[in-house]
């Protein structure tokens, strides 16, 4: 069970439109593609993805699954949103409530086991091998955790465990963390129990995996347990997670490898013709989309499919999405820019000094400029640093052509 319902706010105006699984990822893919990728490698082929926020994007992306091999008879991928009952309809309310409204759908296979995954996060995970350690310690929950340093585990759910890597104790966001082994949010259940869990709390607000279900299984004495793993994981959460993200993938020696052989990350491609490289480009250290036009410069950044970069343009450490037409003479640092934008002749990115953000310092920082999805911004405008625009603007939106360092410019209106 996939939970991709997520509005994920933290990422600004990439996610105003479209749910934090669907966000373009690594030139070519979305984030959701990684755990459905190892769901298909690790030979999972009965995955239901749990959506509710802004789901058009990623039900189309989904489809039936056929890019992952998951367009089958029985099992296969189904697409889970919220629907109407007879006697109430809500919403997911917490990632456990999410799972007790399909518990249905999961009886219909008759399950030994449950696995559930986030939809936001970048890894490649074997969960074979973790089924395996789970049933090894005759778990009745085995939770994947990760060691993390110290002094950031307060920032997560811990575990407590003994020499055997059984839970004897956990922690939420603990001031004083007693072990350094923080969740993954990856669970693998006994359906037996978890289906007992989540009846049990069903009327519990906001229904969550760390609040309710492992607190009950403990109080009941399941047995449960921690397995470490070890490999690269990220949680693109913030604007700057997910930049460092995709800086990774360019890496020389890249800490995540989108080119391995045995462990391919699937997509659902468009039919595009192959990338096109003018005489007057240059280009270097980039992962560059099918069917991206290049004729001015790129610098270690990662661009989209279907991208137009013009002539005389120099792109550094910056992010561009699918389908975004960059003008000519234009100067892009540390930008994001989603997908579907139009911008100018001649206009340039993170310009000047550093200012914090007016209006969500805690999103828009690290000196990132963001750009809002199909915003477009007239020719010749300057913009600084930890400044946002989203929406089709024009000259009279800026002062003197310019939007100053920690300006936001939002024209999207609210829907």
């Amino acid at each position: 069970m996939l939970l991709a319902g997520g509005q994920g706010s933290r990422l600004g105006v990439l996610t105003s439109k479209v749910a934090k699984p669907a966000v373009s990822f690594g030139g070519k893919y979305r984030i959701i593609d990684f755990p459905l990728s190892n769901c298909i490698n690790s030979g999972v082929d009965t995955v239901g993805v749990l959506t509710q926020y802004q789901p058009l994007r990623l039900n189309t992306h989904i489809g039936i699954g056929i890019p992952w091999d998951l367009d089958r008879n029985i099992g296969g991928v189904t697409v889970l949103p919220p629907y109407e009952k007879i006697s109430s309809t809500e919403w997911y309310t917490g990632t456990a409530n999410a799972i007790y409204q399909n518990v249905d759908y999961i009886d219909s296979f008759n399950p030994e086991y449950v696995l559930i995954l986030s939809g936001d996060h970048i890894y490649k995970m074997d969960y074979e091998v973790m089924l395996d350690f789970h049933k090894q310690n005759k778990a009745e929950c085995t939770i994947a955790v990760m060691p993390v340093p110290m002094e950031e585990a307060k920032r997560f759910g811990i575990m407590i465990t003994d020499e055997n890597r059984k839970i004897t104790d956990f922690e939420e966001k603990p001031e004083n963390p007693r072990s350094n082994l923080a969740s993954m949010g990856i669970y693998i259940f006994n359906w037996k129990t978890l289906k007992e869990a989540l009846t049990a709390e069903a009327d519990q607000p906001n229904l969550d995996f760390g609040k309710h279900v492992i607190p009950y299984c403990h109080k009941k004495g399941a047995p449960l347990y921690a397995y470490e793993f070890t490999g690269y994981w990220k949680d693109v959460g913030t604007l700057n997670s997910y930049w460092e993200a995709n800086m990774e993938l360019i890496d020389i020696v890249p800490e995540f490898n989108l080119y391995e052989e045995y462990w391919k990350i699937y997509t659902k491609s468009e039919a595009l013709p192959p990338q096109y490289f003018a005489s007057t480009s240059k280009v270097e250290k980039s992962i560059i989309g099918e069917g991206t036009e290049i004729y001015g410069e790129v610098y270690n950044s990662v661009i989209g499919c279907g991208v137009t970069i013009g002539k005389g343009t120099v792109v550094r450490d910056s992010i561009i999405m699918n389908h975004s037409v960059i003008g000519v003479d234009c100067e892009l640092n540390k930008t994001i820019v989603a997908e579907d934008v139009h911008i100018g002749n001649g206009s340039r990115f993170g310009i000047g000094d550093e200012a914090e953000n007016e209006t969500d310092p805690h999103i828009y920082n690290h000196g990132l400029v963001c750009i809002g999805e199909k915003s477009v911004i007239p020719e010749g405008i300057t913009v600084g640093k930890n400044a946002c625009i989203f929406g089709v603007t024009d000259e009279s939106d800026y002062q003197n052509n310019e939007l100053p360092s920690g300006k936001t410019l939002n024209k999207a209106g609210e829907e």
